[in-house]
């Protein structure tokens, strides 16, 4: 799963057992070399449906990392793009990567639950964060991203239909899910990633919740399950007045 020049198994425990923001800070350095980071056809494939569904003026990326998704937001912004973080080291990272071409990206440290900015973007991307919060959160969250959108703006995220039961995917993210259950109840501080906290369903229904007419768009580059619905969509969350 991770390349040669990767995080070692010892500094993969210690960042497990740090916090969410100093977790990835240690990991920053590594971070594109892990399967954690979004995949190139993901990122290719979302940009290509926002320039369908464009133009946009002004994006954010909403827990930007390293910045992969920038490039998505250079694609398809026409004056200015933006990535927050609430990893230093995450963003001195994207920093380094930053493509050269306009418009040049600006990079804001802050947490997603309370973000600086005023109603100053047409569209916000989100490549794999909602892991990082509990269900709880996400009427605070999406509360959040709305604020910050102007009215007409689209949120769009990316989701994949969850593995087969009893597949070796569904068993891994699975065991996953529950390690880090484990390690949140017996260690201080909590370290925020699963891969199935969310059902589908609660998502959209919060999003609506919050002030968005939702649609979904399918991804035809990762192809249809045996039911005939798509493995990949993007969500896109439209700001109502």
């Amino acid at each position: 799963m991770f390349a040669p020049e990767g995080p070692t198994l010892r500094e993969l425990a210690v960042q497990a057992l740090s916090s969410v923001e100093r977790g990835y800070d240690l990991l920053a350095p590594k971070f594109d070399r892990t399967p954690f980071r979004t995949p190139g056809p993901v990122l290719e494939a979302v940009g290509s449906l926002l320039e369908k569904t464009g133009p946009y003026e002004d994006g954010l990326d909403l827990c930007c990392g390293t910045g992969a998704g920038l490039d998505v937001l250079a694609r398809v912004c026409r004056k200015t793009v933006t990535g927050v973080d609430f990893s230093a080291g995450m963003l001195a990272l994207a920093r380094q990567h930053a493509p050269n071409a306009a418009p040049r990206p600006a990079w804001v440290r802050a947490d997603a639950r309370a973000l600086p900015f005023t109603a100053a973007f047409d569209l916000v991307v989100s490549f794999g964060a909602l892991g990082h919060f509990l269900p709880a959160e996400l009427p605070a969250l999406f509360g959040q991203v709305r604020s910050v959108l102007r009215p007409g703006g689209v949120f769009a995220l990316p989701v994949f239909a969850p593995p087969r039961p009893g597949s070796g995917a569904f068993w891994t993210l699975l065991g996953f899910d529950a390690a880090m259950r484990v390690r949140n109840t017996v260690w201080r501080p909590p370290f925020v990633m699963y891969y199935r906290a969310f059902r589908f369903g609660d998502v959209l229904r919060e999003l609506e919740r919050a002030g968005f007419r939702v649609e979904l768009h399918a991804l035809p580059e990762f192809g249809r399950r045996a039911d005939g619905s798509p493995r990949a969509r993007v969500v896109a969350a439209r700001r109502l007045p």
